[in-house]
């Protein structure tokens, strides 16, 4: 399984934001800009949550099954993979959202005398940060499940596990 590249994620990051501010004053010019909604950085704020507490629980697993601790329950490859790939799907939808929003809040920048668009700035603020840390969050979960490196069969650093 190959690593989630940051250069990816900025990428999408900065495409999304791009093609949102031209989309925000195309349709602001035209008709009336969609809010953005009070959710958005609820939500990714929540998926960042579980991807924490879910890397966070994973060391806590792999770290006991390391030092061998009595009773110490182990971590399933499997679920280690799909832990990775739901981290690494996240935070391409992060990158994306946040990216979106972002775009969004710049051109909302132009706009900040009109106390309701002020708000919306603030709220797309909000769930780019809220994006970041969908990333972080995934960035680290991925980090936890890499396998020890292997000098016979791996010479240059960790794999992810799967």
């Amino acid at each position: 399984m190959k690593e989630l590249r940051i250069r990816v994620l900025a990428g999408v990051f900065a495409v999304a934001a791009v093609l949102s501010w031209a989309g925000a004053r195309l349709w602001n010019s035209v008709g009336t800009l969609p809010s953005v909604p009070v959710a958005a950085p609820i939500v990714l704020a929540l998926i960042a949550v579980v991807l924490l507490s879910t890397a966070l629980s994973l060391r806590a697993r792999l770290r006991a099954q390391r030092e061998r601790r009595p009773g110490a329950k182990g971590v399933d490859p499997l679920m280690a993979a799909r832990a990775v790939v739901f981290g690494q799907a996240s935070a391409l939808v992060a990158a994306l959202v946040a990216g979106m929003y972002g775009g969004t809040g710049l051109f909302l920048l132009e706009l900040l005398d009109i106390p309701t668009r002020r708000d919306q700035a603030l709220y797309a603020a909000f769930s780019v940060v809220a994006g970041v840390a969908v990333i972080a969050s995934a960035l680290f979960l991925e980090r936890v499940c890499r396998l020890p490196e292997d000098d016979d069969n791996n010479h240059g650093g960790a794999e992810p596990v799967a």
